[in-house]
């Protein structure tokens, strides 16, 4: 195996795929220079700075027998594209019956860690999850990158990948032979039988630490890894949980209305997971509050390892 970065385990996915089928083409404001350079400016499309038109477009390509990819870059242009996403993206296969196929990619940075203040730094994911028809990814390792961004690219709906800032230079072991981790299957990331702890994207790195420190302390950790929100592997969180008894959910995000959110309710709403509970389920999620620029204040705004030690802590009864 190969050692490379998150980033560029998402280009070398698209790269790829792109080389698999002539059908894939790039659309994005700022064309990726190797992609440009290999593909040309035909499958490798520079747009004006328009994301509802470019969004549109791939809509179209795709119902017209493409593979699109969208770079929406900052999650926060997803917002100007959201007519189109929400009123044609997520419905437009259903709204034609199942007749057309309607293969897209969107991608877009999520999350703080950058400084990039309160526009540029936020994980709005759980608005998108609300739509019935979208797939959604969130890789927290160049392995899960690389491998989900070519499953989404294969899929035959609209898939967005949200991709932590934070993780755009962690580097990880990747295969050099083709593959694919396909879409709605968790991963258990640590072994564990005390607490249950379900992290998303960069929270995955945070709980692992965490748990290596609980380690120390007798307290053993299992780490959970959704790796896709939409679909959403309830068995394998509900089947950790019914082992260990207890749950914390880590995610980047606001608790109110989120993925958090829902992932306790999957556990409490199942009867069997429901009576394993020795606790209540603790999210940890960032305050309800916009994202300072400020690096102090964005610190105390988000997660950390540190509140998760603090959240397992009170749910064994470690102080």
């Amino acid at each position: 195996m190969k050692k490379i970065s998150y980033a560029q385990a998402g280009a070398e996915a698209v790269a790829e795929e792109m080389r698999r089928d002539p059908k894939t083409f790039h659309l994005s404001t700022d064309a990726p220079q190797g992609l440009l350079k290999e593909f040309g400016s035909a499958r490798v499309r520079e747009t004006p700075i328009t994301e509802a038109t470019l969004t549109g477009m791939a809509i179209g390509a795709a119902g017209s027998g493409y593979r699109p990819i969208v770079n929406w870059a900052q999650v926060t242009f997803a917002f100007v594209a959201m007519d189109q996403i929400v009123n044609q993206a997520s419905k437009i296969h259903y709204m034609f019956g199942g007749q057309v196929a309607f293969p897209m990619v969107f991608r877009a940075w999520v999350g703080g860690g950058r400084n990039r203040a309160a526009q540029h730094s936020q994980s709005p994911y759980s608005m998108f999850m609300n739509l019935a028809g979208l797939k959604i990814i969130l890789p927290s390792t160049p392995y899960d990158m690389k491998g989900l961004l070519k499953a989404a690219i294969r899929d035959n709906n609209p898939v967005i990948s949200f991709e932590s800032s934070r993780l755009l230079d962690e580097v990880g072991e990747v295969p050099d032979e083709d593959y694919i981790v396909p879409l709605g299957k968790a991963e258990v990331k640590r072994q564990g039988k005390d607490v249950t702890v379900v992290a998303i994207a960069w929270m995955v790195h945070e709980a692992l630490a965490a748990a290596e420190e609980l380690a120390k302390e007798g307290i053993s950790v299992e780490v959970v890894d959704p790796r896709t929100l939409a679909p959403l592997d309830k068995d394998t969180i509900r089947a950790s949980v019914r082992k260990t008894g207890r749950l914390v959910v880590a995610d980047e995000a606001t608790p109110t209305a989120s993925a958090a959110a829902e992932i306790s309710a999957l556990v409490t709403e199942d009867a069997q997971t429901f009576a394993a509970l020795k606790g209540p389920v603790i999210r940890v999620c960032a305050l309800e509050a916009p994202i300072p620029y400020t690096p102090v204040l964005e610190d105390h705004v988000f997660p950390d390892r540190r509140k998760i030690l603090a959240a397992v802590r009170g749910l064994v009864g470690k102080k």
